[in-house]
């Protein structure tokens, strides 16, 4: 376990804020860890300069009220294992706010408002998101997410597993940047795989609105 000497100092401006959300594939079957947030930082962590991730949990978020245009300081710890976080750096601690955004959010998209507590991402739903698009014009959108995904090939033999990284969309259907891009394919046992179909994003968000 990482102890007090391994944590860094951070400070810098951050330019977005995201959900941290695990997800975990078997088959044709998926569930989701809602963990906190993962801010995407410009400024330095030990004495590096340039742009990083820090994760951080729900309380932290709820207390500072964290968003793009905000500056920050604080200690985090490198991930034991990253094929399980999107970040770079977890377990962070004593986080002050140097300086509070000062520019009203622009309509978007990409959105760059407060993003809101977990129990809203849950209950929006998510569609997927080309990881291209993704890359290019959604990592800065407080609906976009990049999920670390944790795959069980086969359900009679948990420990084998296979890792990667999926995008998702939170944000309105109507949004001009979205694009799904190519179904997922989930790998089984003897060689079978499962293709998420389109129905399975639009059952997830049915409930909502092409604005909402």
């Amino acid at each position: 376990m990482s102890g007090a000497a391994d944590k860094m100092e951070w400070s810098g401006r951050i330019v977005a804020v995201q959900p941290r959300i695990r997800l975990m594939r078997s088959f044709d079957q998926r569930s989701h860890s809602y963990l906190g947030y993962v801010l995407r930082i410009e400024g330095t962590i030990g004495e590096e300069p340039g742009e990083f991730l820090i994760a951080i949990g729900k309380a932290a978020h709820e207390k500072h009220r964290f968003r793009a245009g905000m500056e920050a300081r604080g200690l985090a710890v490198p991930v034991p294992d990253p094929r399980l976080e999107t970040a770079e750096f977890y377990r962070t601690s004593g986080v002050e706010i140097l300086k509070d955004a000062v520019d009203a959010p622009p309509g978007g998209p990409p959105f760059h408002g407060l993003p809101p507590d977990l129990d809203t991402y849950r209950g929006r739903g998510h569609r997927r998101l080309d990881s291209r698009t993704y890359e290019t014009r959604c990592s800065t959108c407080m609906w976009g997410c990049r999920m670390p995904v944790e795959m069980i090939i086969d359900q009679w033999n948990p420990s084998r597993k296979r890792y990667r990284f999926e995008t998702f969309c939170y944000g309105p259907k109507s949004c001009s940047f979205y694009r799904a891009g190519v179904t997922r394919k989930v790998p089984g046992r003897s060689g079978m795989s499962y293709k998420e179909e389109d129905w399975v994003d639009e059952e997830a968000t049915l409930h909502r609105g092409p604005d909402d």
